[in-house]
């Protein structure tokens, strides 16, 4: 059903993405969320709001003009607040990477909470098939080196940071965590599942690390409903929200609310598309200044926004 495409156009685009992201790298159950039918532009037009220091909005606002310059598609201070994040929580970012959430996080959930990495399993990286030997070496000190890097972005008290890997996750993290946060990162968990059953590890550690009733909160690039399932096996960067939830639910959580937040109506894939053609990569688009134009003006790729929960009466 979910077979890997290993053509060389998708592997190249693996690689673009991958290498980016290298250099980058609730008490009470919310609604439904109503406002469908938002922009992209006004559902992040309070993110600069005015703000006491250490909150939510203060802290997005506080960010390089870089990192700000995608909240029109990012939509960070809406994303955290439908996912319900707050200070003092203990929170595990999958695939970090350079930090764009986590130094928003760090500061957010203040120096008695938490912000826990976590990287895909050490044998997931070699089937890309371009990770060098050197990068493969690295991943062995990985959980050691990213909360170091991570540190240094930060010159007054932030949360405690950490890390490990999937497929080895500490025995000690076991019912302690409040919310883990899936931030475009499912796709190459899904695409790599038969070949180590990643996906299905990541997601039995996560129901292992949460607290009964904590949350899952997800954001992934969205294929058509209707688009052939071995083109939305996440190689494309796409997965089918009916895939995520049955997924996710599978593995025994709970599907609590969805939100358009970070809906982009103008990317309409096709089985020819890969995610990485739209900005901020525009893959394949370097001798092609029309093409990438065109992408440019469809903006980042179309995601859904799902919040999940770890039923109240699972076991710690």
């Amino acid at each position: 059903m979910y077979r890997e495409n290993t053509s060389p156009a998708w592997v190249a685009a693996s690689a673009a993405v991958m290498l980016a992201l290298t250099a980058c790298g609730q008490s009470e159950a919310p609604g439904k969320d109503k406002a469908t039918d938002a922009t992209p532009v006004e559902a992040s037009a309070n993110a600069s709001e005015p703000a006491t220091e250490n909150s939510l909005g203060a802290i997005i606002a506080a960010q390089p003009e870089e990192a700000k310059a995608r909240y029109v598609y990012r939509n960070p201070k809406e994303t955290l607040e439908f996912f319900g994040i707050e200070p003092g929580m203990t929170v595990v970012e999958a695939l970090p990477g350079g930090g764009w959430y986590t130094k928003i996080l760090a500061p957010y959930l203040g120096v008695e909470g938490a912000v826990i990495g976590a990287d895909y399993d050490q044998a997931l990286f070699p089937l890309f098939g371009f990770f060098s030997e050197e990068a493969l070496e690295a991943k062995k000190t990985w959980t050691t080196d990213w909360p170091e890097r991570a540190a240094g972005w930060f010159d007054t008290p932030v949360a405690k940071i950490d890390a490990f890997q999937f497929g080895s996750m500490p025995s000690q993290l076991e019912g302690s965590v409040d919310a883990v946060l899936f931030i475009r990162a499912l796709h190459n968990l899904a695409r790599f599942e038969g070949q180590g059953g990643f996906e299905t590890t990541a997601l039995e550690e996560t129901l292992k690390a949460l607290k009964p009733g904590g949350i899952v909160g997800v954001v992934q690039h969205m294929a058509p409903e209707d688009a052939a399932d071995d083109w939305a096996d996440g190689a494309a960067g796409y997965l089918k929200k009916s895939y995520v939830i049955a997924t996710l639910e599978g593995a025994g959580l709970e599907l609590v609310a969805e939100s358009d937040i970070n809906r982009n109506p103008k990317d309409q894939p096709t089985s020819d598309d890969i995610v990485w053609r739209l900005p901020p990569t525009l893959h394949g688009t370097k001798d092609n200044p029309e093409q990438a134009a065109i992408n440019t003006a469809i903006g980042e790729s179309n995601r859904m926004t799902l919040l999940f929960r770890k039923p109240a009466d699972s076991a710690p």
